[in-house]
């Protein structure tokens, strides 16, 4: 369901930012940042969820404290003379426990996935061993992360 940004009233945009730089707020914190009884609160935020508006919460992992120090985003075209090229792929890939995302896209490039390593040496083997090995891929071009310079998802409400 969609709704239009301007449906949105005062109180729906000022819960939602809110939300966006705190996820985690409960009911009663989030009600005494809003200025609001925490029923109102609850009301509405059910009324944000069953719109579709909120779709949960979501927990950010810093995979670079976790030993992940590579991230690379690959470029992928498939072969579209091969009728079940998308879906062959995208099930393959989707096995590649490095892959933390997959996109895919209108043009030039069909495809693309976003995938950590340990290391050099770690993306060396994955890519050898996991990527290269997917089904149907025409071209493929590899652009490793140097800086992640914006990685906010909150839009101005």
């Amino acid at each position: 369901m969609y709704i239009d940004i301007f449906m949105l009233d005062d109180i729906d945009r000022r819960l939602l930012r809110l939300l966006q730089a705190d996820p985690a707020l409960g009911v009663p914190e989030l009600a005494k940042l809003a200025g609001m009884t925490p029923a109102r609160v609850t009301r509405r935020v059910e009324h944000l969820r069953e719109a579709g508006v909120l779709q949960g919460s979501q927990i950010v992992i810093d995979w670079a404290v976790l030993g992940y120090s590579v991230a690379v985003s690959l470029r992928i075209t498939l072969d579209k003379t091969v009728a079940r090229a998308f879906d062959d792929f995208l099930a393959a890939a989707r096995l590649v426990p490095e892959v933390i995302e997959i996109q895919t896209f209108l043009g030039r490039v069909d495809v693309r996935l976003s995938l950590i390593a340990r290391d050099l040496q770690d993306y060396q083997r994955i890519y050898r061993q996991d990527v290269l090995t997917l089904p149907h891929m025409a071209d493929i071009e590899a652009l490793m992360t140097v800086a992640s310079v914006k990685a906010d998802e909150s839009l101005p409400l």
